[in-house]
């Protein structure tokens, strides 16, 4: 008697649509995660004060919503594939500008190019996993997928501090060009089209369909629960590097090995939340996240000078929880749209969470203060913004969770409006 073969969750394009969409979220997650390490060397060599900082953190983030909202109408009317190379060669031009910025003003004018079509990459990616993956899988996707924040810590970005240290802080932008310009040819070439949703049938124009995707109480639900979920996260991250080394005394050089070593520990424990997600409940998950992230916050934001270790547990921690509540909200939100709203949805609710996120950032900017010495202060007011944020974030999602169960309960199972996968 011979056992039968236990069946495998994805395909084999399917596993590789998952390792091309990880590293492309790789490239766009590093390209705005590795201003943070930065933000000590440009506010040196710029010359630039922590509120100008601020303001190049949010440009591209105001920039990605914009165009988010704009891309939007017309997100369901391409094939997927071609809408992603349109963007993605669009933010690797906005990178390389970033990568030969000689000055502020320039570098602030290239972050804006760079949002205006990197935010709609994210959008246009998991309107892909959306139609190729079901529900009941998509937190183990979106834990592989979003292992790319993790790995532009344990990777870029200490590769990226080690080439700015050496080369100046031009050198990390242009090896993420160099590494989009790869992944683009890989994508043009491997990436079937993906067309399933253009079988179903709209007669709305551009503009119609975005209103009625923004007007649908359902999707506004879901675009407020984002919003607050951005806005806490966006704060502490433009000055955690100038926090950590003048703050809490730890050297540029520990501040690479703090990133590589937080960055491993969320790369292990990545595609772990996505499957504890699925079996567990995507809410369930998130809540347990978002305690682990407001627990670590308070401390965190709150520590004079600090033992390394000390702060390198504080952080994995921290970046644990913060990575367990993206990766079950991500997954939950994708149950929230038809299938003929995916592109839709997802560009608007990009939109809003990079508006909310800029707005995030220049407010950070405008609270916390460099005195002469370096050091910042009032970075324990933000810690109190984002913890006040995290407690009414988890009320949205629970409201968002009761939607999404309900809708589930009333058509039995998801089957009847997943695409089929085109593999």
């Amino acid at each position: 008697m011979t056992l039968s073969a236990k069946p495998k969750t994805f395909t084999s394009y399917q596993a590789f649509v998952i390792a091309v969409l990880a590293i492309l979220q790789f490239t766009i997650v590093l390209d705005f995660m590795v201003l943070s390490p930065l933000g000590v060397l440009l506010l040196e060599k710029l010359k630039i004060n922590t509120s100008q900082f601020g303001l190049v953190v949010s440009a591209y983030a105001f920039s990605a919503g914009v165009s988010g909202l704009l891309a939007a109408g017309f997100a369901d009317k391409f094939d997927r594939k071609k809408l992603l190379m349109f963007f993605y060669t669009g933010f690797i031009i906005g990178t390389f500008l970033c990568g030969i910025a000689p000055d502020y003003y320039f570098l602030l004018i290239a972050r804006i190019v760079t949002g205006l079509f990197g935010g709609v990459v994210g959008a246009v990616s998991f309107a892909i996993i959306t139609d190729l993956f079901k529900l009941e899988v998509r937190g183990r996707v979106m834990g592989y997928v979003q292992t790319a924040f993790a790995a532009s810590q344990v990777l870029g970005i200490p590769i990226g501090l080690l080439l700015a240290n050496h080369f100046g802080w031009h050198a990390p932008f242009l090896m993420i060009t160099a590494l989009g310009v790869l992944l683009g040819i890989v994508i043009a070439v491997y990436i079937k089209p993906v067309t399933a949703h253009l079988q179903i049938r709209s007669e709305r124009n551009a503009f119609s369909h975005l209103f009625k995707t923004v007007a649908s109480p359902r999707h506004q639900l879901a675009f407020a629960a984002t919003t607050l979920l951005a806005t806490g996260g966006f704060m502490l991250m433009p000055f955690a590097s100038a926090f950590t080394t003048h703050n809490l005394g730890i050297t540029l050089n520990q501040l690479t090995w703090l990133y590589g070593i937080t960055g491993v520990f969320s790369m292990i424990f990545g595609p772990l939340a996505g499957r504890l997600s699925d079996r567990f409940g995507k809410f369930n998950v998130f809540v347990a996240g978002t305690l682990i992230t407001m627990t670590m916050v308070a401390i965190y934001t709150n520590l004079g000078t600090t033992p390394f270790a000390l702060v390198a547990v504080i952080n994995v921690l921290m970046f644990l929880g913060v990575s367990t509540r993206m990766i079950s909200a991500s997954a939950l939100t994708t149950a929230v749209p038809a299938p003929q709203d995916r592109g839709a949805f997802m560009s608007i609710n990009a939109s809003v969470q990079q508006i909310s996120g800029g707005i995030g950032a220049a407010v950070a900017g405008l609270i916390v203060v460099q005195t002469s010495s370096g050091a910042l202060e009032h970075y324990n007011y933000l810690g109190d913004v984002v913890i006040g944020a995290m407690i009414i974030t988890i009320i949205m999602m629970r409201l968002v969770n009761n939607m999404v169960s309900s809708s589930a309960g009333k058509k039995q199972t998801e089957k009847t409006v997943d695409l089929p996968a085109e593999v």
